[in-house]
């Protein structure tokens, strides 16, 4: 991983603060802003580099170099002035990518159409997962970004004996399988060998669109 900041959070709060810890568990560098010194006091331990400034402040934010960064999530709580104001400065600031945490729809249409490339609304997300919990056995994540491409968990019965290239996943049904365990394995193993034979009770993780999932009798 590249030995400087890269990915930017603004605003610390509870959101903020995860994302945050989640993407330096990665080993991404994190560059932190709030205006709340306790916010900051209690970030410092965890991301790469925190920082107390007013961001809806163009001249600390160009002062702060965020304009570099690759990356930048704005989760400013509550303010829609506050977030909407941020994220027209980091694009004029040219930042690549900004995602943006939303409070309801309005806010979130309005977001867009400042060029936000990602929009989160936390209760949304929280929502949908546990519907996809109920609705789609073995249903695992969405993958991040996308609202049609789920992981999944699927045991093998009618498969047994076929290898990962006699199946031919990506072709016949359009997903990929990235992971694999033997049955009453604890760990998975990234990336299974596609001339392996599958056994039957062996556990595969998959990646694909939701309605090709629904398809798939392993």
């Amino acid at each position: 991983m590249k030995d400087y900041v890269q990915v930017g959070v603004i605003g610390l709060g509870k959101f903020g603060l995860e994302f945050g810890s989640i993407i330096s568990g990665y080993g991404v560098n994190v560059l932190g802003i709030d205006n709340n010194p306790e916010l900051v006091k209690r970030a410092k331990s965890v991301l790469t580099q925190v920082m107390q400034a007013d961001a809806t402040s163009k001249e600390a934010l160009i002062q702060m170099g965020v304009g570099q960064l690759s990356h930048v999530l704005v989760s400013v709580g509550d303010s829609l002035a506050a977030s909407a104001m941020i994220t027209l400065y980091l694009k004029e600031l040219g930042v690549p990518i900004v995602w943006a945490k939303a409070i309801n729809t309005d806010h979130a249409t309005l977001l867009r159409k400042l060029g936000v490339d990602e929009v989160i609304i936390p209760e949304h997300m929280a929502a949908r997962q546990m519907a996809a919990k109920i609705t789609i056995p073995g249903f695992l994540d969405f993958f991040p970004f996308s609202k049609e491409v789920v992981l999944k968990e699927i045991v093998i019965d009618q498969w047994t004996g076929k290898s990962l290239k006699d199946l031919d996943l990506s072709n016949r049904y359009r997903i990929q399988a990235i992971a694999a365990k033997h049955k009453g394995d604890v760990e998975f193993s990234i990336l299974p060998k596609a001339d392996k034979p599958l056994r039957q009770g062996d556990t595969l993780v998959i990646i694909g669109e939701i309605d090709r999932l629904e398809d798939i009798a392993p």
